[in-house]
């Protein structure tokens, strides 16, 4: 009896099939048939769709959409969204492996937009301390700083050249639009601004950082180049920012560009994000991380990483010191120094920098570690 229900189960099925696209025998009059469904094209999916995954049979023709170039294969990201290719070297921020599972590029990902800040946000976002007493009470004034330098111009021929603080922009709208730049770039990469070092839990404690462990010892800043670091971050508190600009470019990412003239050996920022021992970094793909230490011992080197926490001197660009149009771009220098014992990075100008020029360093130092052949 089995097999003749299934027979008869299977002729049920076939006889309904029938009907569903047959009209039935007997009948002279068709059945009115179901309005068909409206589906979406694909088009209309993959234009509302998150990111779909686009195959293609044959990748021959694909070329890098900076350098216009298909050469070097094995170093092309395919966007899973547009299906465009990007070397990585071509990518700013520089990727230093291939990414593990989907990737986006630069216009799919939308990691880039940014949003503005209004002046209260720009306020509470550096945490800009109000002073309300006199002038002479927040410290020099422009005109204070300006004899200051005329007094010391024939010493500083004569003797080692000395620090110079920065001077802000004049106008207090202007300082807040430069903030508002670096707030906003702080927050298209999702890191908090902070002015200061930072030694997080399972990173190198405050301990380590020590000059006395440099290989070779580390210069000492000096007690009036010491003044003039102090005189910088006590204006950054008040919201007297050094007069840069944070600015976008399709080619070398978020970049820095003078909002003012720059006298030479102007203090520019300091370094700043958390401090980490290097050991614990060698595999580390961030393209931002500076030397702090290089110590007799390896295992003691700090470097530091602004990859959660940083300040402007984050997006100031490298240049490529193989190549003489690199080297004419250089126009400041990255100087560390020992301050009462720790060790410190400085960002230095190397000579006097014009309003909407931007600023470039060598990544290497003295080290010659980092590579920067592929540097524009």
């Amino acid at each position: 009896m089995a097999p003749a229900t299934s027979s008869s189960a299977e002729a049920r099925r076939f006889v309904g099939s029938r009907r569903r696209t047959e009209a039935p025998r007997g009948m002279h009059s068709p059945s009115p048939s179901p309005p068909p469904k409206k589906l979406k094209s694909m088009a209309e999916i993959l234009a509302k769709a998150r990111y779909a995954v686009v195959d293609r049979g044959d990748y021959s023709d694909v070329i890098c959409e900076q350098c216009r170039c298909g050469e070097s294969p094995d170093e092309l990201l395919l966007c899973d969204k547009c299906d465009k290719g990007f070397h990585m070297k071509c990518l700013r921020p520089i990727v230093a492996r291939i990414p593990i599972g989907s990737w986006l590029c630069p216009n799919c990902s939308g990691q880039r937009r940014v949003r503005s800040f209004s002046q209260r946000k720009i306020i509470d976002f550096f945490k800009i301390q109000k002073c309300k007493e006199a002038k002479e009470r927040c410290g020099w004034s422009h005109q204070d700083a300006r004899r200051r330098r005329r007094r010391s111009a024939l010493v500083l021929q004569k003797k080692r050249r000395k620090l110079l603080p920065f001077i802000p922009s004049e106008d207090p709208a202007q300082r807040l639009k430069q903030m508002g730049t670096l707030a906003s770039a702080l927050t298209a990469l999702q890191l908090e601004f902070s002015d200061d070092l930072t030694y997080m839990p399972g990173m190198a404690p405050r301990s380590a950082n020590q000059a006395k462990f440099e290989n070779g010892g580390m210069q000492i800043l000096s007690k009036e180049d010491t003044e003039t670091l102090e005189q910088c971050r006590a204006m950054c508190k008040r919201g007297k920012c050094p007069p840069l600009v944070v600015v976008y470019d399709s080619c070398e990412g978020f970049t820095v560009e003078a909002d003012g003239p720059i006298k030479d050996m102007t203090f520019i920022a300091e370094y700043i994000g958390d401090v980490d021992f290097l050991k614990n970094r060698e595999h580390d793909d961030c393209d931002s991380m500076m030397t702090l230490l290089l110590a007799t011992d390896p295992s003691k080197s700090l470097v530091i990483c602004p990859d959660k926490r940083g300040n402007i001197a984050r997006f100031i660009n490298g240049i490529n010191n193989h190549t003489p149009e690199g080297k004419r771009k250089r126009n400041c220098k990255c100087v560390r120094y020992s301050v009462n014992g720790e060790c410190r990075v400085f960002l230095v100008a190397t000579r006097d920098i014009a309003q909407g020029e931007r600023l470039y360093y060598d990544y290497n130092g003295y080290e010659h570690e980092y590579p920067t052949h592929h540097f524009v």
